[in-house]
């Protein structure tokens, strides 16, 4: 049985779409419609634009979201899944191609997020950082001693936890942690705490916007974030949906799930094809993985 994975946000690169563009009227159409629902042309940016361009706010989330789909829509005839997830952002790409949600409805929830987010992230100076070689449960043990904000963001594969809170916070766990023997302790160049607290006024802004948002029941689970347990009821996936702002990322107890449940082989489909595959070989090397 087969489980569809969908990247997030640091999954973007240069000329991203490009060749789908150029290739299919189907995927031109779907550009295209993005452009002027987002009321800018945001193929201008992941076709020609730089590195940098890229990581602004208002083009990496829908980009990503972007590039996944019209991905997926791409091999819509081979699509046949037992169930999908997506890394933090990826959760939106996940339910449009479980046909939870519209592609319309989803681009413009994606642009709302981000925007949010970036008001969050202005609010109050933080940051994440990625910390490799010790296990969870010592860098729980560790944040809990810490009195600024910070905490457990995206559990992404066995050895590799990103943590998410203020300056001062993350800063006061890289040096603990490193002490504690993590193999790397690294600030990444993020502009704020996400799947943190300091989250809440985006999750706020949010949650309205899904709310007054219709969905529909997937054509498979979707194993979500905030749980990473399988979700078919509409009301239940945009309560957790909303939650994940705040929440961690439960990536590696996700794929541990999906595996439990009978999922045989892991499909990434969109961003570099690459980095959801490379969790899943850390948690198995022998487990089948592939990409569209």
């Amino acid at each position: 049985m087969k489980g569809y994975v969908f990247p997030g946000q640091a999954s973007q690169f240069e000329g991203m779409g490009k060749d789908m563009y150029e290739a299919s009227e189907e995927a031109k159409s779907l550009f295209e419609n993005a452009n002027d629902l987002l009321g800018f042309r945001i193929t201008d940016v992941m076709f020609e634009g730089s590195a940098e361009d890229l990581k602004q706010t208002k083009v990496t989330q829908p980009a990503v979201f972007l590039h996944s789909i019209v991905k997926a829509s791409m091999h819509q005839s081979d699509f046949e899944p037992g169930a999908v997830a997506g890394h933090s952002l990826g959760e939106f790409s996940a339910l449009v191609a479980a046909k939870a949600l519209s592609f319309e409805d989803a681009l413009k929830l994606v642009y709302q997020r981000a925007m949010a987010m970036q008001k969050a992230c202005e609010a109050t100076e933080s940051t994440m950082a990625a910390i490799l070689g010790l296990e969870d449960e010592v860098i729980e043990s560790a944040l809990e001693a810490i009195p600024d904000i910070v905490v457990a963001a995206n559990y992404n594969c066995p050895g590799q936890l990103v943590i998410s809170g203020t300056i001062s916070g993350i800063n006061t766990a890289v040096e603990k942690l490193k002490e504690l023997g993590a193999r790397r302790a690294l600030v990444l160049p993020v502009g704020g705490a996400f799947h943190s607290p300091l989250m809440e006024p985006a999750k706020e802004e949010l949650s309205k916007a899904i709310m007054a948002t219709s969905f529909q029941e997937p054509i498979c689970p979707i194993y979500q974030n905030v749980n990473a347990k399988p979700e078919k009821d509409p009301e239940k996936i945009k309560q957790n949906l909303i939650d994940q702002l705040t929440g961690p990322v439960k990536w590696t107890q996700t794929m541990q799930n999906m595996i439990a449940d009978g999922i045989t082989e892991f499909i990434e489909v969109g961003g570099t094809g690459k980095v959801l595959q490379g969790f899943v070989k850390r948690l198995d090397r022998r487990f089948p993985t592939s990409s569209l």
